[in-house]
């Protein structure tokens, strides 16, 4: 509808109509093969000549459709325009076309029945404001999208934030006594204790919150982005312990299982350079560079 110059291409994936969730209305067809001749219909209604294609992509949802040529010319563009208009009404009201239910599907003989039915009863008080005003309420998005997801943020700004708090949970918990070391206790590697997201935003400064507030997810999206550091499990926050991560070896085979122990170290150990009692485990154990000298 945005203009008669106008081409598309769709590659059609979840089942939505244009209010929602889409309804199945034949049961001899597949749930996505109805979906695609649903959102051909669509085209044709539009006004164009649809073309169907298969995408070389791996992917089980792979058919694209495609409109490039349009079936009436420029002079009835007011009238296609009326019958859209017609056709996302009776979509909204649940009040659809239906063609015989046929099994097949004829894209050309579809369209001329539900053209012709949504043309043949338009109101008299349908008038050229259908043309200006396409579906009330509907808003689109924005041409750029703006990135929200605390990967924008300065780097130096997360920083102090992890910085933070990890400092607030490591000092949550007393540290462990010499007498609990010569008493033979090997797990002297503090770990904090585990705050709930509310507690830890209590010990925020306004002006952070503030900022992460503007992103989606705020702080709870910033500590899962820093997955080395933290763990984040039913609104609580946990420093991660590396020594309890088991690998997922049963599904590698051998020569990956090889290599991922060969693999290079590209960022360095964040509790080798800020944890009072550095990195859990021993530098040939860590996924992260003991270092400069280990970046590769």
């Amino acid at each position: 509808r945005s203009s008669y110059l106008c081409c598309y291409f769709v590659l059609p994936c979840c089942f939505f109509d244009f209010h929602g969730k889409y309804s199945r209305r034949q049961s001899k067809k597949t749930q996505y093969r109805e979906y695609l001749d649903f959102v051909a219909q669509v085209g044709f209604v539009c006004g164009f000549h649809v073309e169907e294609d298969c995408l070389r992509i791996p992917s089980t949802k792979r058919v694209c459709l495609i409109g490039k040529n349009r079936t009436y010319p420029p002079t009835e563009r007011a009238l296609i325009d009326k019958q859209i208009t017609q056709y996302i009404n009776n979509r909204q009201t649940c009040a659809v076309v239906t063609c015989g239910g046929r099994v097949g599907f004829n894209h050309k003989d579809h369209c001329d029945g539900v053209c012709k039915e949504a043309g043949s009863e338009l109101p008299e008080d349908e008038t050229d404001t259908a043309v200006t005003i396409w579906m009330p309420g509907f808003q689109p998005r924005e041409k750029v999208e703006q990135i929200r997801n605390c990967a924008s943020l300065p780097r130096d700004f997360v920083d102090d934030v992890v910085l933070n708090v990890a400092n607030l949970l490591l000092n949550a918990t007393p540290q462990k006594s010499d007498s609990n070391m010569r008493g033979g206790n090997t797990n002297t590697w503090n770990q904090g204790e585990s705050l709930s997201l509310k507690e830890v935003a209590e010990h925020l400064n306004k002006e952070t919150l503030k900022r992460l507030k503007s992103e989606y997810g705020g702080l709870q999206t910033l500590l899962k982005n820093n997955h080395q550091v933290f763990e984040v499990l039913n609104g609580r926050v946990h420093i991660r312990d590396w020594r309890k991560e088991k690998p997922s070896r049963k599904t590698k085979p051998e020569v990956k299982r090889r290599l991922s122990t060969e693999a290079f170290k590209t960022r360095l150990c964040w509790f080798f350079i800020h944890h009072p009692d550095g990195c859990s485990l021993p530098s040939e154990s860590c996924p992260y560079a003991h270092g400069t000298e280990e970046l590769r």
